[in-house]
């Protein structure tokens, strides 16, 4: 998809660009790389209506629906992160690529590495990468597990992620 037709549906409101950051630091903004993006739809409906997702595999939890949950599932938090807050999320890959924060929202001063988990299995190997090379403030883990503070991440469950930012 060539640049004027994602601008044309960022413009339109179908899209959003996240931009990676090459290093987590405050301000966020500053450190985007332009070339280096994900896109997301506005609306977790238009991700399963372009990739002719039948509704079936949803309610049947077949193995496709295990497949692409990941993908569902942060097309949904950063839905939420875009319209119930103010937050603007980027994304950070570490520099040899070994591994990816799925979301970095800057708040308070602070960066807030954000972690994507679509099931119960919350093991966050590029959260935990993260959190030993730069200790930050805060952790946060979204997953289907109930609220629960560890010694280094926070984790909220998915229906709650607008109450958090």
């Amino acid at each position: 998809m060539d640049g004027t037709r994602i601008e044309w549906l960022i413009d339109c409101g179908l899209i959003a660009r996240v931009y990676r950051v090459e290093k987590p630091a405050i301000p966020l903004k500053a450190y985007l790389e332009e070339n280096a993006y994900k896109l997301f739809f506005l609306d977790i409906g238009l991700l399963g209506a372009s990739s002719e997702l039948d509704a079936r595999t949803l309610l049947e939890g077949n193995r496709v629906f295990i497949e692409f949950k990941g993908a569902l599932t942060e097309q949904y938090v950063c839905q939420q992160l875009l319209s119930d807050s103010s937050c603007e999320p980027y994304y950070y890959t570490s520099e040899s690529g070994r591994y990816e924060i799925d979301f970095m929202i800057q708040q308070s001063g602070s960066v807030i590495p954000v972690e994507v988990k679509a099931e119960r299995n919350v093991h966050a190997k590029s959260l935990r990468a993260y959190y030993s090379k730069y200790h930050p403030e805060k952790t946060i883990r979204l997953s289907m597990n109930d609220y629960r503070q560890d010694e280094w991440v926070e984790n909220i469950p998915l229906f709650a992620v607008h109450a958090f930012f």
